[in-house]
């Protein structure tokens, strides 16, 4: 069977994780749509599955949980005019957790904004945790059930709920989004430190999402066409971003920050792990 070199793979793997669309990719690889497409593929599932079985028993203070949009297909406005749209076609959130200290992604969810989803983001972040957090999140009502499911009252929790106003320019008739004016720090479970109740890393987590993954990206003709795409573009994404990855305030990559790994991955190792488990198999 034809197989690209370890080196052509790391250089495709490198090119996505940087944000370039699978097209592009494509070009500047000098390879096939079709072989961009495979690899995503098979990186993204090894990435996933690498990460579910190794980010466990992780000693975290403090979380900070925040959702961000995108869509799969069409916006949700534009499902029902669009022809031959997928069952999971629409808006998606993609719901993550950051460890603040070490800036550590440990787990996310796709899906909806909903309860549900909720419940199983929350579900599977402490099921990889070993000690007693205090977490922040943003407003959202979906955290307050399923924190209290997943975690009962063996957490320090608080919301920070934004308050928004009438920017400046609405004023002057033309249009412009509400802007922050202030925000309210809640204490919901426990005795979480008022001086730690925030979510700007989860929020900067989201910019650097935007800028690293394609689809992501607003106003692009990149978006994913199926929400199974869409969920291994954020495995590989995170796989990249714990891994090898130095963060700029740590100098070194959250993984490492948190005692998951002793190394920096390069992504050349990544290629290695997605070998070394199409050997297993």
């Amino acid at each position: 069977m034809n197989k690209l070199p370890s080196h052509k793979r790391a250089q495709i793997l490198h090119l996505l994780v940087e944000g370039n669309s699978m097209r592009a990719t494509a070009r500047i690889a000098d390879v096939a749509f079709n072989t961009v497409d495979k690899l995503f593929i098979e990186a993204g599932q090894a990435c996933a599955a690498y990460q579910d079985k190794t980010l466990l028993n992780l000693r975290c203070k403090r979380l900070q949980l925040d959702e961000i949009w995108s869509f799969v297909y069409a916006k949700e406005k534009n499902v029902q005019m669009a022809k031959s749209a997928p069952e999971n076609a629409g808006d998606v959130w993609t719901w993550v957790a950051i460890d603040a200290d070490t800036k550590l992604v440990p787990s996310w969810r796709i899906g909806d904004r909903s309860s549900e989803t909720g419940l199983a983001f929350v579900d599977d972040l402490a099921k990889r945790l070993a000690n007693r957090v205090q977490i922040t999140s943003d407003g959202h009502r979906a955290y307050l059930e399923a924190i209290e499911g997943a975690f009962g009252g063996d957490v320090d929790y608080a919301m920070l709920v934004k308050l928004y106003g009438a920017s400046p320019e609405s004023s002057k008739g033309r249009y412009s989004p509400a802007e922050c004016t202030g925000a309210i720090k809640t204490r919901i479970e426990g005795y979480p430190d008022p001086r730690y109740v925030s979510t700007s890393y989860a929020e900067r987590q989201n910019l650097t999402m935007r800028m690293s993954i394609r689809r992501f990206t607003r106003l692009t003709n990149a978006f994913s066409k199926k929400i199974e795409k869409h969920a291994l573009s954020v495995a590989l994404h995170y796989m990249h971003y714990n891994f090898a990855r130095i963060h700029n305030t740590l100098r070194i990559s959250p993984a490492m920050a948190a005692g998951v790994t002793d190394k920096l991955w390069s992504v050349a190792d990544i290629v290695a792990m997605i070998d070394a488990g199409e050997k297993s198999n």
